[in-house]
């Protein structure tokens, strides 16, 4: 070899490699005999390829020709980039269709293997079956192939896919498989794979490809294979023999459980015929981080990837080691061998499995999972919280655009990954931390429910319908019938491949992966309820179902899952019909109402005719078009970083908002973010790009403006030059900006035409999203192209822009804002809120820096802060009291910067309209700056940017706190401003001046007050669009057509006005340039571009016309006041109505202000049309802010006595029912004013937002108190009231029975809700005719609101007490307690006195045994309240009191349930012990076996008492015995019926199963005792783990000592799957050895110290064990394993342990020896010191034990342990020495004292 390589070395200039290839360096020298320019050339070919590569050199005969393959630098796994045509791969059959087979590759990749690539004579067999239309004699590839079936493939293909994907075609094709080999390198024991080409009579003809070559197997050689063969099979068979120089092969096929021998170098394998699957013995060259490098067959290299290690043994490879391995794929272009070492591969006759042992586990989302490798150019291990282990590949690790940070993923302790497939190549599952996989909506058929809208995409139209796909892997089908409304003849029509629908869930089978759907338009878009069970089916719901079956009796509706119903004959329609297949139809859509319905039986009946009778259906909207353009509202569905996901409304459309294109501000946009929610509804929308993957909506002020005005193109036709456009940047690019506008078009601006000034590089002017505002300056026709410049200077700015942006800026902050007060339900977020700038706050110094930090009681736990610049000049000290200024506040991060400026705390000076200021910036932040203006101590706000397009090119450009600013007062108090003054402002040179007063009042526009005629352009109901004389547009509001007196409720004033009609109108104000907002007269002098005008002829006329306010009209408003307003939307969400009474007055009715009847909350908006006229009542009035709360029902207040509508807020058993009531109140009904007749269950049947009728009661504390009574709601038609209504204790009287609800049940007795004011109480005493110790047994069966009836004894009208009794004998009814078993009744009479008697006199019997008794028979009569065991009692308290026989207590005579009640499930019985007290008994039983005994038990009154006394007192103490016994806890039980007793209280007692165990053990009863412990492992809860393990460990035994080694081997393998391994290995040992069974513990003990190598218990139990059987050898050689497996830190130790266990079992000699060395190497372990000084006690000799000592005194360890080590010492002398020896360690005690003060004093 070295000679090889001198006289070819390797050469060639190595390429400089991309980053993620790997330097490879490879020499290709193919003949000893060519030139050396031909040899250099080869080098050259394919030197910069980035797959690894390796080296042989095989020798083949006579050509001497030499192949080698570098090895690889580092490993990595096969990625699907690197894939070449032509790679060979193993892999496996993962699914089978019918025309194509999936393949699991190496690596995770998959493969599909097309019917077309199977071999050659198989396409021809199919191409004979297709021409002649015979399809029987036809084989299909389910025939042919089998999931978990192995493969050698060949990479036919690589496919891109439309969005850029690989896909991998494969082919088993043996002309492309062995492609390499020909027939003179066949040789007997290859291994070779083919297909069947034909059938012969005695055997098969073989395709293995090889040209010339013939290859038969005979039907003898393939016994092994059960079936015939068939044409197109797939084989690997073995090469028996080869003749006439290889043109005839004999073939066999290897049984797959014998061993597969492995390719041998003699059979002349290179690189150039290398094939997968071979099985090869390697030598470990290289072990690294990520994988392994081996040589095999003589001389080449191959990989082993980290995954395709045996996991268990990844510590054991060491260079050297010899293994056997797989050839898992072959790249002959790189020559890149990879190989396998798994089991599953290397082990001949395993099957793969091609799905998880756990069971199907794609697309679970698994949280808690930990990292724990990470391998850079593969990608990382994860361990799943089940500890199986998973692989993310590198790409997974991130989103597509991210940069990754391996380090960061790797130092996250916990990841949430989803898992993407299972590889049955790699037997692992391949997960992604993708955050956009693991939250995407469906990725499994489990995340689907019935019902759901979803969208996907047409996979294919079948003959039985249409499979839609939803995700990669999910699909549903789209039934015929269910593809239209009606049925479709031609769907393909309708449908094309890829086109994205929309559908709703029919049914989801998610263990089958069976999902339907419809496409059905009526039930898609239906909205009514959905029916997903048969208990969603409620009585008086109308749904939409489809026909599935027609029958003479009726129609069966189906609706979703397996819901479905009788429409029987008379309900099909209100007309008779006798035939209904001839009017309807399967598949047909219709309302069905239902009538009846019992989940239970699963049994609907259904109605068309009450369906139809109903509310007539509502006209269908005509289907929304979202055009560009067009306003829209949305509600928010889904919120990421990228946007917002909105659904368009009202047609629930989809369409997204990007972030950026929330505001114009910038800064704007990630706030505005922050406080939207999932659910909110937006408004003020525009749509600005549509396609057909999605709808772009834009809520950026300007080009909503530019869009509504007109200002864009649709087209690049529609682009001129010069034409100015308003857009937003795109991408920066180095050389420009691209712009991107509405409809798409996209203009670049190049870095010339950006800004005024030169600037170097594009990225730090604008930033993506900038609004701006673009003129065209070239187009490119024939390229579809155009440019734009974004300079300042050729650009106009819309009239009033700078105000228009900063008005809607601070406005958007001011949602913001509000919004996240509202939400966070913060007081502090509330506090801040309300803060505005100007505002003054009183607040004390906290700290004093460079600034200050103050702090305030109103603002506590916000941070109040002030520069350095806003303290200048002020002395602080912590703890003054001060006066400050607000410039700013920062909600988000609590913050709020204030100034004590003493000119900015003065007394603020009023502002004049027109006068100008020298300003100076107080606070800067993003876009927006606070100024001060002069000395006025007034602040005001402005936008940082002057126009659209500026930019800052340097720090110095932007306004910074200190600057000076010239401005001029706009307007000196501006409402949109919260009353601060709008200014206009000049920085630095002229250039930069703001659109100034002068410039802008000088603009085109009309004024307030201007009369102007016009022409009716457009009549809409609620506003009236006109063309003024100027060409302008004008807007008239619905409120400003007629005079009010006019104007009737009901009607449309709009539509008086027709279209065309000439006009004279006024301007009363105007709309906002990009918002539409109404500006009334904030600013007089302002021209508006869309004036408001007024049509009444009363203000047209009015001379002195001044304008009016919103706040002014609202406050002019007064509580009561009866105002004629007019309807402008409907808001569906909320079911709220706004109404105006005019353009800048907006109000909002609620749902209960507005309706009185509950049918109409359904669709309230019937009753209300847009800009119809209505009469409203004012209800409130608020000042801050100005609103006014309005009803449209005729009340404007809640009345005592009235009735009105509400709505349950909350149900609370112990309070009632919570309602909100209209106009703000709340009230509460009580649920003894629910009905006026009681239910058991008095709150069922209501729930939350149901509307419901209520009368009031009355008002206490602002609470209303409500009644449902319907004898209060309609006391006309009511019917007789059952429970009256108590309102006061005189309206009871004592006898009276009365039902009320259980309120409580405490110690003093029952409390029973009578009525909302009166609660009465039962005593204990009278609540139950039982003997009740505590509430505790009431508690549990009187629970809260449980129904009584209860008579009143008596009533205490001065405390309003009222006492009640629910004795039976009372009330009529069954006692309360009487379904209890197990009570004794209370003693009447007689009784009642010995009872208590009984408490006052000592009993004589002991205390103890009396209760014993007394529990244990009250325990036992659980049928019976006549209990003999209570009987019992009370005589022997009658004959202790010597009263005579006859009395009032009990009955003698048992009733019939005795016998059965004292069988006690123990098996034994109460009976045997009490028989002399039952002769009844005795006599049914015939247990007697003498005449005599039968007699007496016929007479027992021939008994004299004394004898009747003496049987009395025997059965009582075998009684008290028997009770002893049974509480003996230590006491073991003596048959199986009181084990079952004692397993019954205690199921997890891992003891009690083995004491049960033994006992049938004892009886010889093996297999009951087999029995127990089955049970026992069933009935343990598996959270007892140890407890299990007792049980395994106990069956193991039992199997050992009367099982077969079989019956012991499968116990053990089960004990392994539901144990932890080691523990059960352990046991299993121990047991060997206790048995003697040597040879077995020893087998065991060496698969244990393979298996857990890293365990330091198994090597010293082996250990142990080896020395226990004299084996002190084979424990030394053990010993030096274990150190190699171990990690170093645990050397120490185990040397130690096992020195010990030769002191124990082996030579003490050689365990002193041991614990020397270890000593010597660390003498400051004292712990093993003390050990071994014990050792030496036992074991070695005084001297020795002397000497030992005397070298552990001298260590140089800390004092305290010397000191401890001394005390030892002396002891031992003590007890083994002579005083001479004592004396001598305390000499030796004080010199090392005495050397250690030496020490300290130097």
């Amino acid at each position: 070899m070295a000679s090889v390589e001198e006289d070819f070395p390797r050469g060639g200039t190595a390429k400089k490699l991309t980053q993620g290839q790997t330097k490879v360096v490879r020499s290709e020298v193919d003949n000893l005999f060519q030139s050396s320019e031909q040899a250099e050339t080869k080098k050259r070919k394919g030197e910069g390829k980035d797959a690894h590569k390796k080296t042989k050199r095989p020798k083949t005969g006579k050509g001497e020709s030499l192949t080698l393959n570098a090895e690889a630098k580092c490993v990595e796994i096969l990625h699907i980039k690197n894939l070449k045509e032509g790679t060979l791969m193993l892999g496996c059959v993962k699914d089978v269709t019918d025309f194509e087979v999936s393949v699991g590759l190496p690596c995770g990749m998959e493969g599909f293997l097309s019917i077309m690539n199977i071999c050659d004579s198989y396409t021809k067999l199919l191409s004979e079956q297709l021409d002649s239309a015979d399809t029987e004699e036809i084989c299909s590839l389910q025939h042919l192939f089998y999931p978990g079936m192995v493969l050698r493939c060949v990479l036919a293909k690589l496919d891109v896919g439309k969005q850029g994907s690989l896909s991998i075609q494969l082919s088993i094709n043996p002309k492309l498989v062995n492609k390499a080999l020909t027939s003179s390198s066949l040789k007997a024991g290859m291994a070779l794979s083919g297909c069947v080409e034909s059938v012969e009579d005695h055997g098969y003809i073989v395709d293995i490809g090889i040209n010339g070559t013939k290859a038969f197997l005979s039907k003898k050689a393939k016994e092994n294979l059960p079936d015939e063969l068939k044409v197109g099979q797939y084989l690997t068979s073995q090469v028996e023999g080869v003749k006439n120089d290889g043109r005839l092969v004999h073939l066999s096929v290897c049984p797959p459980t014998a061993a597969r021998a492995c390719a041998e170098s003699q059979q002349g394998w290179n690189l150039a015929n290398l094939l997968p699957g071979l099985l090869v013995k390697a030598t470990i060259k290289k072990v690294t981080k990520h994988g392994l490098i081996l040589e095999f067959l003589s001389s080449f290299t191959g990989q082993v990837d980290f995954l395709h290690m045996e996991p268990q043994q990844t510590s054991s490879y060491l260079e050297g080691n010899e293994v056997r391995a797989c050839v898992l794929y072959v790249e002959p272009s790189t020559r890149l061998v990879g190989l396998s070492l798994r089991s599953f591969l290397v082990q001949p006759g395993t099957r793969l499995s091609h799905a998880p042992a756990a069971g199907e586990r794609i697309g679970e989302v698994v949280k808690d999972c930990r990292m724990v490798a990470m391998h850079h150019m593969s990608g990382a291990v994860m361990e799943l919280p089940d500890k199986t282990l998973a692989f993310v590949h590198k790409n997974h690790l991130k989103e597509p655009n991210n940069p990754s940070n391996e380090n960061r993923s790797l130092a996250m302790t916990e990841h949430t990954c989803r898992i993407l497939n299972f590889s049955p190549m790699d037997q692992i599952h391949f997960v992604s931390l993708r955050k956009s996989v693991v939250e995407k909506r469906f990725h499994r058929y489990h995340d689907i429910q019935a019902g759901q809208l979803v969208e996907g995409t047409v996979s294919v139209l079948i003959e039985h319908g249409m499979v839609v796909r939803l995700s990669s892997h999910i699909k549903g089908l789209v039934p015929r019938t269910h593809l239209s409304d009606i049925l479709l003849k031609n769907p393909e029509k309708k449908y094309a491949e890829g086109m994205r629908i929309k559908c709703r869930v029919l049914s989801v089978d998610a263990d089958k992966k069976n999902l339907y759907l419809t496409r059905k338009k009526a039930l898609v878009e239906s909205s009514l309820p959905l029916f997903l069970s048969f208990t969603d089916a409620r009585p008086g719901l109308v749904s939409h179902g489809y026909i599935v079956c027609i029958k003479d009796f009726g129609c069966i509706v189906r609706f979703y899952n397996d819901v479905k119903g009788l429409v029987p004959l008379n309900e099909l329609s209100s007309q008779p019909i006798i035939n209904p297949e001839e009017i309807f139809y399967v598949g047909q859509v219709l309302k069905a109402k239902v009538l009846q319905c019992n989940p239970d039986k699963a049994k609907l009946v259904l109605s068309f005719k009450a369906a139809g009778e109903g509310d007539t259906e509502e006209v269908a909207n005509p289907q929304f078009d979202c055009e560009v353009g067009q306003r829209l509202e949305a509600r928010i569905q889904k919120k990421s970083v990228t946007g917002l996901e909105v659904a368009i409304l009202p047609d629930e459309i989809r369409a997204v908002i990007p972030t950026m294109h929330l505001s114009d501000h910038l800064s704007n946009c990630p706030l505005l973010l922050e406080s939207m929610q999932e659910g909110d509804t937006i408004s003020n929308l525009i749509c600005f790009s549509k396609n057909k993957q999605n709808i772009a909506i834009s809520k950026k002020p300007t080009v909503r403006w530019s869009l509504e005005q007109g200002v864009f193109a649709k087209d690049f036709s529609e682009v001129t030059v010069g034409m100015q456009l308003i857009g937003w940047i795109k991408n920066i690019m180095p050389y420009g900006v691209f712009v991107e506008f509405p409809h798409g078009l996209v203009g670049l601006a190049p870095k010339s035409a950006m800004t005024e000034k030169f600037i170097s590089s594009t990225a730090i002017g604008f930033q993506p999203g900038q609004t701006v505002m673009a003129k065209v300056t070239n187009l490119d026709e024939e390229k579809r192209r155009f440019l734009v410049t974004l300079k300042i200077s050729e650009v106009i700015c819309p009239e009033g822009d700078v105000q228009t942006r900063l008005i809607n800026g601070l406005q958007e902050r001011r949602a913001v804002t509000e919004m996240l007060a509202m939400r966070e339900n913060s007081d502090l977020r509330q506090q801040l809120a309300a803060l505005i700038v100007g505002r003054k706050l009183k607040l004390t110094v906290d700290t004093v820096d460079s600034g200050a930090r103050f702090k305030s009681d109103d603002l506590a736990g916000a941070t109040i802060i002030a520069t350095e610049q806003q303290v200048m000049g002020v002395d602080l000290t912590p703890g003054q009291k001060v006066n400050a200024v607000i410039l700013h506040v920062d909600i988000l991060s609590s913050c709020v910067h204030v100034s004590i400026l003493p000119k900015l705390v003065a007394k603020k000076k009023s502002l004049a309209e027109g006068s100008k200021y020298t300003a100076t910036v107080q606070h800067v932040h993003q876009d927006f700056a606070t100024i001060s203006l002069g000395d006025t101590a007034q602040l005001t706000v402005i936008q940082t940017s002057s126009h659209l397009n500026e930019v800052f090119l340097s720090e110095s450009d932007k306004l910074q706190a200190g600057m000076s600013l010239s401005v001029e007062v706009i307007e000196p108090s501006c409402q949109e401003l919260q009353g601060l003054a709008l200014v206009s402002w000049v920085f630095g040179s002229p250039k930069r001046q703001v659109t100034t007063f002068k410039s802008w009042t000088s603009s085109r526009g009309h004024c307030f007050g201007d009369v102007v005629r016009g022409k009716v352009r457009t009549v809409k109901p609620a506003s009236i669009q006109v063309t003024l004389e100027d060409g302008s547009t004008g807007s008239v509001h619905v409120s400003e057509v007629l005079e009010l007196e006019k104007v009737s409720p009901g009607s449309f004033p709009t539509s008086t006005v027709k279209v065309g009609s000439e006009i004279t109108a006024r301007v009363i104000g105007g709309r906002e340039v990009s918002s539409h907002r109404f500006l009334p007269f904030s600013h007089p002098k302002f021209k508006y571009n869309i004036p408001e005008l007024t049509l009444i002829p009363s203000k047209l006329d009015e001379k002195d016309f001044k304008p009016v306010t919103a706040r002014e009209k609202i406050t002019g408003y007064t509580v009561g006041e009866e105002i004629t307003c007019f309807v402008s939307k409907f808001n569906p969400t909320k079911k709220t109505l706004e109404v105006a009474t005019h353009p800048c007055v907006t109000m909002t009715v609620d749902l209960l202000g507005m309706i009185t009847d509950p049918k109409h909350s359904c669709h309230p908006e019937k009753l209300f049309k847009i800009g119809q006229a209505v009469l409203a009542k004012v209800v409130g009035v608020t000042s801050a802010p100005h609103s006014c709360r309005l009803s449209l029902t005729g009340v404007h207040q809640l009345e005592k006595g009235g009735v009105t509508l509400g709505m349950v807020t909350n149900i609370h058993p112990q309070f009632g029912i919570q309602v909100k009531l209209p106009f703000g109140n709340m009230g509460t009904v009580a649920v003894t004013d629910l009905r006026d007749a009681y239910r058991p269950n008095p709150l069922d049947g209501y729930s939350k937002d149901k509307l419901l009728r209520c009368f009031l009661l009355g008002d206490q504390n602002g609470k209303w108190q409500l009644s449902l009574r319907p004898s209060r709601l309609y006391p006309q038609q009511s019917k007789p009231v059952k429970d009256l209504e108590v309102l006061s204790v005189d309206h009871l009287t004592a006898g009276q029975v009365i039902r009320g609800y259980v309120k409580s049940v405490g110690e003093h007795g029952v409390f029973i809700r009578l009525s909302t004011s009166i609660t009465g109480r039962a005593q204990l005493q009278q609540c139950t005719k039982y003997m009740v110790k505590d509430n505790a047994v009431l508690s549990e069966h009187l629970t809260l609101n449980t129904l009584l009836t209860t008579k009143i004894c008596s009533i205490d009208k001065e405390e309003g007490f009222v006492h009640l009794s629910l004795l039976p004998e009372d009330t009529g009814k069954p006692d309360v307690l009487s379904e209890t078993p197990g009570l004794q009744l209370r003693p009447v009479g007689e009784e009642t006195r010995t009872w208590d008697s009984k408490k006052r006199k000592k009993r004589t019997a002991p205390e103890r045994v009396q209760k014993q008794l007394e529990s244990h028979v009250t325990k036992k009569a659980k049928t019976d309240d006549n209990d003999s065991g209570v009987e019992v009692y009370f005589r022997e308290e009658e004959d202790k009191r010597e009263k005579e026989p006859k009395s009032n207590s009990v009955k003698v005579t048992p009733s019939p349930a005795g016998p059965s009640r004292l069988q006690v499930a123990a098996g034994f019985s109460w009976d045997a012990h009490l028989s002399s007290l039952k002769p009844a008994l005795a006599a049914q039983e015939g247990d007697s076996s003498d005449g005599e005994d039968q007699d007496e038990s016929k007479k027992p009154q021939k008994k004299s008492r004394h004898e009747l006394q003496q049987e009395k007192k025997a059965a009582e103490k075998a009684l008290v015995q028997r009770e002893t016994e049974l509480m003996d806890p230590s006491l073991r039980p003596q048959d199986g019926a009181a084990f079952e007793r004692l397993l019954l209280a205690s199921p997890n007692s891992s003891l009690l199963w083995l004491q049960y165990m033994a006992h049938h053990l004892q009886a010889t009863q093996i297999e009951q005792a087999r029995a127990v412990a089955e049970r026992a492992l069933k009935t343990i809860s598996f959270r007892e783990e140890q407890e299990k393990l007792n049980v395994w460990v106990a069956l193991l035994n039992l199997e050992n000592m009367y099982g077969s080694e079989e019956s012991l081997k499968k116990v053990f393998e089960r004990a392994l799957q539901f144990c932890e391994p080691m523990p059960v290995y352990q046991q299993l040992a121990d047991i060997y050895a206790k048995s003697n069974k040597t040879k077995e513990a020893e087998g065991l003990y060496k698969t244990m110290v393979k298996r857990f190598r890293q365990n330091k218990a198994v090597w010293l139990s082996y250990g142990t064990f080896l020395l226990q059987q004299g084996q002190s050898d084979g424990a030394s050689v053990l010993l030096q394993r274990a150190l190699k497996s171990l990690p170093t830190k645990e050397s120490v130790d185990v040397i130690a342990k096992f020195a010990q266990l030769e002191f124990r079992y082996g030579d003490p000699e050689k365990g002193r020896t041991m614990f020397d060395k270890v000593l010597t190497s660390y003498p400051k372990r004292t712990d093993l010191w003390s050990v071994f000084l014990d050792l030496m006690f036992k074991h070695g000799s005084q001297k020795e034990v002397r000497a030992l000592f005397d070298r552990v005194i001298a260590l140089s360890v800390s004092v305290k342990k010397i000191k401890f080590f001394f005390k030892r010492y002396l002891e031992y002398e003590k007890k083994h020495g002579t005083p001479q020896t004592i004396q001598a360690v305390k000499e030796k005690a004080v010199e090392f004292v005495e050397a250690k003060g030496n020490e300290a004093a130097n």
